[in-house]
């Protein structure tokens, strides 16, 4: 550590913070394993053991020319795992991570997995068509990679405000929380970007659904324009026998920052983690909590 090899040969970094169960935070597009760092302290501080890494073409790792298929992504978590010890895991993937996630699950048996988490993401299938309308439509996704083809700081420029949901009147993160995403993004690769582009885009993992045998924390904002509710996370919940779906009722794609604090204690509650009265906010956001929970689904314990 800090970097671990994959089976072909990549260099990934990896983030490995505190003692327990481990708990995988797997990024999104085209950010870093930095975008876990409020969870990560907060995961390590309550008794797990946080691991992150960049995925290959992003951050710290090693940018080959190949390898940004889900097939190879899911590979390189497997190699991650196997890498670091991590049994008895809970993978949690954002945006695009969520993809490998469920990639995971049938391409390995969803071995060592006890947990999973699918936050803001792209499961299971992104294309608007007959069989899934609330989709985006393939025009647009398709302009992603001409966008950042044809003036890729430009894009980004404009892609993170829809990312944190920056108006015009008000918004929810820093001029300087959006400046560093485009100095992350500008850490990838070109190759990267635009390979993972293509395969968040139009990548299908609906037959991945029925892989899921573990709990699953799904948990989505309903203001997400980046990636729509109504054909990912709605539709995921619906086919993932052992999840239940948490809504951020107004809230953009990046929520795991822009309601860091909030997305934090739920994760640590599906985890099975007790708040401490320093932790705890109000009673009425405690009450809250336990509501999102399902009656039937008790939390994962050790």
């Amino acid at each position: 550590m800090p970097y671990i090899k994959t089976r072909d040969g990549t260099d990934l970094y990896v983030k490995d913070w505190g003692e327990g169960r481990p708990v995988v935070l797997i990024h999104g597009w085209p950010l870093s394993s930095d975008s876990w760092d409020a969870q990560a302290l907060a995961l390590a501080n309550a008794g797990f053991r946080a691991i992150a890494y960049d995925r290959r073409g992003f951050g710290r790792s090693g940018q080959p020319f190949s390898g940004y298929d889900y097939d190879t992504l899911a590979d390189d978590l497997a190699d991650v795992l196997d890498a670091t010890g991590a049994r008895d895991a809970t993978l949690i993937g954002f945006s695009m991570g969520g993809g490998e996630v469920a990639r995971y699950m049938s391409r390995h048996g969803g071995q060592g997995v006890i947990g999973a988490g699918l936050i803001s993401s792209v499961v299971p299938y992104m294309p608007q068509g007959e069989d899934n309308p609330h989709g985006v439509p393939i025009e647009q996704l398709s302009a992603i990679v001409e966008g950042i083809k044809q003036d890729r700081h430009g894009f980004f420029a404009t892609f993170f405000k829809q990312f944190f949901g920056v108006g015009f009147i008000s918004s929810p993160v820093s001029n300087e929380t959006v400046e560093w995403a485009q100095q992350t993004a500008n850490l990838a690769g070109l190759k990267p970007i635009l390979a993972c582009a293509d395969a968040f885009s139009f990548t299908d993992f609906r037959p991945d659904l029925a892989e899921f045998r573990v709990p699953t924390l799904i948990v989505h904002g309903t203001a997400d324009k980046t990636v729509p509710i109504d054909a990912t996370a709605r539709v995921a919940a619906k086919a993932i026998g052992q999840s239940q779906l948490v809504e951020y009722d107004g809230a953009p794609h990046a929520l795991t920052i822009t309601e860091s604090d909030r997305f934090t204690r739920d994760l640590l509650t599906f985890l099975g983690h007790t708040p401490t009265i320093d932790e705890a906010t109000t009673i009425e956001e405690e009450i809250q909590r336990e509501q999102f929970l399902h009656p039937q689904l008790a939390p994962i314990v050790p």
